[in-house]
C-alpha cells in the first residue's frame, strides 16, 4: 500500500480494496459458505427471488442495492471525511461492505431474514455472489464519484423504483424489514412472490 501526503491514491485503493475482498472471501470460506451455487452452475444473472439459487450467482435483483451501497457510502463519507482522499474513502467503504457480507452470512442474520421477511428459501450467499456484491458497491462508489449529485440521486431513485416494482424489494425495504419488520410490507411482498 502506498500512502502519500494527500492520502491513499484511487489506484492504490483499488489494490487495497481487492486485498480486503480477498480476506473477506477467505473468512466466508472458513465460515463454511459455498464458493459457488450448490447447483454446480455459475450464471451471470439469476432473476428468480424465491429460489434456493437466489444470491448464489454473479448478479441478481439484489445487485442494484449493492451499487446503491456504493453511492450511499460515497455521499456519506464525502460529507464526514472530506479531509481524507477518495482512495481512503473507497478502501474504507470496501472494508464496511466486506464486513456486511460476512455479517449477512452469519446464522444469526440469515435467520433474521428468514423470520422477518418472506425469504424462506434464503440460506445465505455464495462466496461468488458476496464478492460480486462487493464489486457492485465499488462500481457504485466510483460511479457516484464521477456523476453530478442530481444524477446519483436519480440513479438511487430509479434503482429503488424498478427493483421495487419488479420484485417488491430493494435497499430501503430490505433495511426496514431487517431492522423493524412491517406486516404490511411482508403482505405486499408476498403478493408478488406468489405470482
Amino acid at each position: 500500500m502506498i500512502l502519500r501526503r494527500e492520502g491513499l491514491t484511487l489506484r492504490d485503493s483499488i489494490v487495497v480494496s481487492l486485498g480486503i475482498a480477498a480476506i473477506g472471501a477467505a473468512v466466508l470460506y472458513l465460515m463454511g459458505r459455498n464458493p459457488i451455487c450448490e447447483c454446480g452452475i455459475i450464471k451471470l444473472w439469476h432473476g428468480e427471488t424465491i429460489s434456493a439459487e437466489n444470491s448464489q450467482h454473479i448478479l441478481d435483483w439484489y445487485s442494484p442495492s449493492h451499487v446503491l451501497h456504493g453511492v450511499s457510502f460515497y455521499a456519506f463519507f464525502w460529507l464526514i471525511l472530506k479531509n481524507k482522499s477518495i482512495g481512503f474513502r473507497l478502501a474504507f467503504s470496501t472494508f464496511l461492505e466486506v464486513l456486511w457480507e460476512v455479517a449477512e452470512n452469519t446464522n444469526t442474520v440469515i435467520e433474521r431474514y428468514r423470520e422477518a421477511t418472506i425469504a424462506l428459501d434464503y440460506y445465505g450467499d455464495s462466496i461468488l455472489n458476496s464478492m460480486t456484491d462487493v464489486a457492485c458497491m465499488i462500481f457504485g462508489f466510483l460511479l457516484a464519484s464521477r456523476l453530478p449529485v442530481w444524477a446519483s440521486i436519480a440513479l438511487f431513485l430509479a434503482a429503488e423504483i424498478i427493483v421495487g416494482y419488479v420484485v417488491r424489494d430493494g435497499l430501503v425495504l430490505n433495511v426496514i424489514m431487517l431492522i423493524a419488520p412491517q406486516d404490511w410490507i411482508r403482505e405486499w411482498q408476498a403478493v408478488a412472490w406468489q405470482r
